[in-house]
């Protein structure tokens, strides 16, 4: 059985073919620049990566020449498309109205247009993506994994916002969380490495990347997580504010003169970090000046670090404690001083990171002293492979 997982952008396509026999990825790779005359792929295979410019003007022509390497017989992978048995697709948005895994239809673009207001640069991609496979490999079933989706689990008291309940009926205004198929695979992997019912598990997940969130996980359900209505709620990261108080927002239009989506641009991709540090947007750059005695990195980290022990502590509270911690994410995996810190800053939860244990980067492993209250994990995590696993699981 074979499995193609996309997640589709606005220029850009992320593909990886996998073996469901062994979960071995068979080829990879990302389309860029998409609908330009400078578009090109970057495809692997077996260790090789092979730069292709090939000009395509949009995701149909992407996903064409993107299916004809795998066939191609320099570095073929399969003799023929016939051997992909389904697509899975990372998407975004479902609202409220998707809460778990489902078979494409029509229902499913239906949502997907519905809930493009509130993730403007994903649904409308994920749309995009979706007709070119119903166009390109007619016939294939496909499956959605929506990154909402795991958090509809969260009791109304957690995702509620206090505000006018109208609009909550009319808009669907309520937090939604994101990064929901990290969290599943995550969450089902320490099951596996614990040897335990994941039903008999209560952790908090960190993850931790351009884009960060946390997540309370009980019995592998979500309970609360830090991203709202938008990815853009919550922690600060790299280019986002995360939370404010509203009249911030409010304030900061009337005195610059701002229209909403001027303002949603310099919250989105002015702030954070990289606002804060006054640097590019590169969380390792800000870290190491931040190392080297930079007092604006080191507030942009001291900020960083202590927004996201606020919220695990928080998070104590939504699962009346718990027993695993868990970092994962691009920050989350190769940042050690970072999960230090935040570790170092909950010492009084009887959380002892092992220094010597944290000493890694992108490898899975128990990080905790012995005699740590709480378990800490650094668990790299693999949202393709759960997009596969679950699209295996539906399609059959």
């Amino acid at each position: 059985m074979k499995i193609l997982v996309l997640n589709c952008g606005s220029s850009s396509l992320k593909y990886q073919l996998f073996n469901m026999e062994t979960e071995d990825v068979m080829a990879s790779g990302r389309y860029e620049r998409i609908g330009e005359d400078e578009a090109f792929i970057t495809h692997k295979v077996n260790g090789q990566k092979i730069e292709i410019k090939n000009a395509v003007y949009n995701h149909s022509e992407a996903i064409e020449f993107t299916l004809k390497q795998f066939t191609n017989p320099e570095y073929k992978v399969i003799d023929s498309l016939d051997e992909i048995n389904a697509i899975g697709h990372r998407l975004v948005h479902g609202g409220e109205k998707i809460s778990e895994s489902v078979v494409i239809d029509e229902n499913v673009e239906s949502v997907l247009n519905e809930y493009s207001d509130l993730a403007p640069l994903h649904n409308p991609a994920c749309i995009l993506g979706i007709k070119a496979c119903r166009e390109v490999m007619s016939g294939k079933p496909m499956v959605g994994v929506f990154d909402t989706a795991f958090h509809q689990s969260m009791p109304k008291d957690k995702f509620i916002y206090p505000i006018p309940y109208e609009y909550y009926e009319k808009y669907g205004v309520r937090k939604y969380g994101f990064h929901g198929t990290s969290y599943m695979y995550v969450s089902q992997r320490l099951a596996e490495i614990e040897n335990k019912p994941i039903e008999d598990t209560k952790m908090v997940v960190c993850h931790l990347g351009q884009g960060a969130s946390v997540c309370a996980i009980k019995a592998g359900k979500s309970i609360d997580t830090s991203m709202g209505l938008t990815p853009l709620g919550g922690l600060s990261m790299v280019t986002r504010s995360g939370d404010l108080d509203p009249s911030v927002v409010t304030y900061i239009m009337k005195k610059e003169n701002l229209t909403p989506s001027q303002m949603e641009d310099k919250l989105n991709k002015k702030s954070g970090l990289s606002a804060m540090s006054n640097m590019v947007p590169d969380f390792r750059e800000i870290e190491n000046k931040s190392n080297e005695g930079d007092e604006n990195a080191k507030l942009a980290i001291e900020n960083f670090t202590y927004t996201i022990a606020s919220y695990i502590a928080k998070y104590a509270v939504a699962m009346n404690g718990f027993d695993y911690l868990v970092f994962t994410g691009g920050i989350g995996e190769n940042q050690i001083n970072i999960r230090k810190n935040i570790c170092e800053r909950l010492a009084f939860m009887g959380i002892d990171v092992d220094v010597e244990k944290n000493n890694i980067r992108s490898e899975e492993k128990l990080v905790s002293k012995d005699n740590s209250k709480v378990k800490i994990y650094v668990i790299p995590t693999n949202e393709e492979l759960m997009i596969a696993k679950e699209t295996l699981r539906l399609i059959k």
